[in-house]
């Protein structure tokens, strides 16, 4: 199972007090097994942002360091060619305002290495219908 985690499923596997906590840590943990979770380094700015914003110092900066220091995880990086693909998305969806530059890119990365699987609660990931499927 390839499996690309977005801000929300982060932001709930990092915090124990999150409504999705134990959902998203449980999906998180199978992937990790079947061999690991990809993200981006969009995704990790946004969540990082939140997480020093709604955690204490040492919590937030215990959890940063995990991600970007684990082998489990791939950071895959927001190039030029996909920051382009994601304007391209930008214009493709503007019928659908509310979905962020940050989320068009993962949408691009998406694309590209061909996984369809999200750890997120935004909808819009399927309503796009580029075959992407939202867990929980």
């Amino acid at each position: 199972m390839k499996l690309f985690v977005d801000t929300w499923g982060w932001v709930a596997v990092a915090d124990r007090r999150d409504p999705g906590h134990e959902a998203a840590t449980e999906i998180f943990q199978r992937a990790r097994r079947s061999g690991g979770a990809i993200t981006s380094n969009f995704i990790l700015d946004e969540t990082f942002t939140h997480l020093f914003k709604r955690r204490p110092f040492e919590d937030a900066w215990h959890f940063a360091t995990t991600v970007v220091q684990s082998p489990f995880i791939d950071v895959q990086q927001v190039t030029e060619a996909r920051f382009s693909r994601a304007i391209e998305l930008r214009k493709q969806f503007s019928d659908k305002p509310r979905i962020s530059f940050t989320d068009l890119s993962t949408m691009a990365i998406m694309t590209e290495l061909g996984i369809s699987d999200i750890l997120t609660a935004d909808r819009h990931f399927t309503h796009v219908v580029l075959g992407f499927r939202a867990l929980p």
